[in-house]
């Protein structure tokens, strides 16, 4: 039996996108692929709804530019981000646009299960308010220094920026930062980040 949610795979990379929608399938999801961003603006209108799943560095338009562009158009579909090494801050402004998580390459099938669990909660976001209230609590358990810390890290600053910034060494930022990673029970930066956006929503 396949899964509810339809999926909308973005990739200008032909292999990765093969690649994925193929994992994709194996786990019994239906999922429609496109070569770039314009190609699925042009098809929107006749689409079934379901989740997108886009690339954040592709030619003609960013997945940025797409979810942006998205908002523009009021298209409520939940939207997940995949994004290369590097391309944190990137991934914080999708954060910031709304969408639902974004997953560092590279990533294993169960991350991007999980990411496909929060689209679905999107879409009936009951669980996702308990979600949200875990986080809330686990932010409570911070001391002043390791909130200062994690704005730092949120706002995708370096740790020596974040360093510089309250006057202490690179080397404690990377302690707090540690002790910041497991309080809050983040398996990476990215989930850190990504559960710390969607609290302060």
């Amino acid at each position: 039996m396949s899964n509810e949610i339809l999926v909308h795979l973005i990739d200008d990379d032909e292999s990765a996108r093969d690649s994925l929608a193929f994992m994709l399938e194996a786990s019994d999801y239906d999922v429609r692929t496109y070569e770039a961003a314009p190609a699925f603006l042009e098809a929107l209108p006749g689409i079934v709804p379901g989740c997108i799943i886009t690339d954040v560095r592709m030619p003609d338009m960013t997945g940025i530019e797409l979810v942006h562009r998205l908002n523009a158009l009021q298209v409520t579909m939940p939207v997940i981000v995949i994004t290369g090494h590097g391309d944190i801050p990137l991934a914080i402004e999708a954060m910031r646009a709304g969408v639902v998580d974004f997953i560092e390459k590279p990533f294993s099938e169960d991350r991007l299960l999980e990411a496909l669990s929060m689209a679905a909660d999107r879409i009936a976001p009951t669980t996702a308010r308990n979600d949200r209230q875990v986080v809330i609590d686990r932010i409570e358990t911070l001391s002043e220094r390791e909130r200062e810390v994690l704005d730092g890290v949120v706002a995708g600053r370096a740790n020596k920026v974040i360093a510089r910034d309250l006057g202490i060494s690179p080397r404690t930022v990377e302690i707090y930062r540690a002790k910041v990673m497991t309080k809050m029970q983040a398996d990476n930066l990215a989930a850190l980040v990504r559960m710390t956006l969607a609290a302060r929503a």
